[in-house]
């Protein structure tokens, strides 16, 4: 990683990160066309929602035959990081235009965001669009790719479970959360491992009395209240 901040070097700087998207990218399009989407619902899915845990719960819930606005409602909530993530990077680009910003947050991913952050630490604390697009970019497409690949896979594949594609979605989610606890200096580790243990508690014992999409729902935002709670009085 270097200082320059064109189009060109965001390319460049984004294609470590592509293998992860190829993986997953692969495993969602087995999943989906395993569980009844077409080569081009997967692709548009990809296009259009561009959002892999998302896109898995979609599906999930689609075959389980939950209503509209429950997998929005669920969609939302697993997605709603980005919200912060996007005014956390918003900041860097205040002297683009709007258009530029929407396009910048529209495709921005966990793997861009710490990208960019680590970017940070080799320019001096400064972004420029050319060079975010180009990251952005190049995960798109090769998300989209990906998962139409996977798709066209899903012919060949009757069971996803048979090879684990199943568990792809948990291993995201498990990748996502490390990566999170080991970047985040902004949290002490120990707090970051207290609110992990209340999580799966609550998760566990929600799951007695609700569904697994409802007991995830509350487990949310219970979770989110109370890590900002005990954050609060840790601080005092």
């Amino acid at each position: 990683m270097n200082d320059q901040l064109n189009f060109k070097t965001g390319v460049k700087e984004a294609l470590p990160t592509v293998f992860g998207y190829i993986g997953i990218g692969l495993a969602f399009g087995v999943v989906g066309k395993t569980s009844g989407l077409s080569v081009l619902e997967i692709f548009l899915m990809s296009l259009i929602t561009y959002a892999g845990s998302a896109q898995f719960i979609m599906v999930s819930l689609l075959l389980a035959g939950s209503s509209i606005p429950f997998i929005m409602l669920s969609v939302f909530l697993v997605n709603a990081r980005f919200i912060l993530m996007s005014t956390t990077v918003a900041q860097y680009f205040r002297k683009d235009s709007l258009g530029q910003n929407i396009a910048i947050g529209s495709l921005l991913t966990d793997e861009s965001f710490a990208l960019s952050m680590n970017k940070l630490n080799f320019t001096n604390h400064q972004l420029k669009p050319g060079w975010i697009h180009g990251a952005n970019i190049v995960a798109y497409l090769t998300w989209a790719l990906a998962t139409a690949a996977g798709g066209l896979l899903g012919n060949l594949v009757g069971d996803p479970k048979a090879f684990g594609l199943d568990f792809a979605l948990v291993a995201m989610f498990i990748g996502l959360l490390y990566l999170q606890m080991i970047t985040d200096k902004s949290k002490a580790f120990s707090f970051q491992i207290i609110m992990v243990v209340i999580v799966c508690f609550l998760m566990y014992g929600l799951t007695i009395f609700f569904t697994n999409n409802v007991a995830l729902i509350v487990t949310t935002l219970v979770g989110c209240f109370l890590g900002m709670v005990i954050e609060q009085w840790r601080s005092r």
